[in-house]
């Protein structure tokens, strides 16, 4: 693990110990640096607290401010972090199902949601259940357990409606129409990468090497992903109707194993 990473992840523990005391009973992190995959200068951080018991209003909040880049700069392009109660961890739920959440960062817009229910519906309630999916085969413990013994996996059914609702939402988003490189395209390819090998292999794999995973596969638009692997790396991205045409077709064979 990257020095700096690993010394802001042990400050950020102790800064969540010194807010929650002996209610905090685990950190792992997950994403990028659980998958040991986090590229410096372009991943986030991502962090899941687990508590014994609900958090009251006050201590969320000076979670949030002991947690802020400006109070704790983080190394990366950002942070993102979520608690959980440890019997929503252990539930399998699909739902949110969050303490609170914080994104902060020197490249990342701040943003802090104190309860489930005001988070919109049109910024995605899928992250959550995905990301726990993801900590149980692959979260790194900071503190407590392994991370498999405290987060339960969804229902296969669930996972797929996740899956299928995560898909829809980055279509959904606004592309570049013409055939001239789009920046971001990368990552839409590779995610759906991710989703397919999930789906297909039963793992979680880091975007690059479920690209890969699925090139092995002998996948049709071996250029697309190929040239979505090479953009990590500084290389051209995918036009937005080609990351587009692979999203929608990942879609329908996650919907199809329904």
């Amino acid at each position: 693990m990257d020095t700096d990473v690993r010394r802001y992840l042990d400050d950020l523990v102790a800064v969540a110990r010194t807010v929650l005391g002996d209610d905090l009973v685990g950190g792992y992190a997950a994403g990028s640096v659980g998958l040991g995959a986090y590229q410096p200068g372009r991943s986030d951080i991502d962090v899941a607290l687990l508590c014994a018991e609900p958090i009251p209003d006050e201590a969320k909040r000076a979670l949030v401010a002991g947690l802020r880049h400006e109070a704790l700069p983080c190394p990366a392009r950002g942070l993102e972090l979520v608690v959980y109660r440890r019997a929503v961890a252990a539930s399998g739920t699909a739902e949110p199902g969050f303490e609170v959440e914080v994104n902060t960062g020197a490249r990342m817009a701040f943003r802090a949601t104190y309860d489930p229910a005001d988070r919109p519906v049109a910024d995605g309630h899928f992250w959550y259940a995905l990301d726990r999916s993801i900590l149980h085969q692959c979260g790194h413990a900071l503190l407590g357990p392994p991370a498999a013994e405290v987060f339960a996996d969804v229902s296969p059914a669930d996972l797929r409606r996740l899956l299928v609702d995560a898909l829809g939402w980055w279509l959904a988003l606004p592309t570049p129409a013409g055939d001239e490189p789009a920046p971001g395209a990368e990552d839409a390819v590779l995610g759906a990468c991710r989703s397919l090998v999930r789906v297909r292999h039963g793992r979680w794999l880091a975007k690059t090497a479920a690209g890969r995973r699925v090139l092995a596969d002998g996948d049709e638009a071996a250029p697309v992903i190929e040239r979505a692997i090479a953009a990590r790396l500084g290389g051209t991205p995918p036009s937005g109707p080609e990351a587009r045409a692979f999203q929608q077709r990942v879609l329908d064979e996650v919907a199809r194993a329904a």
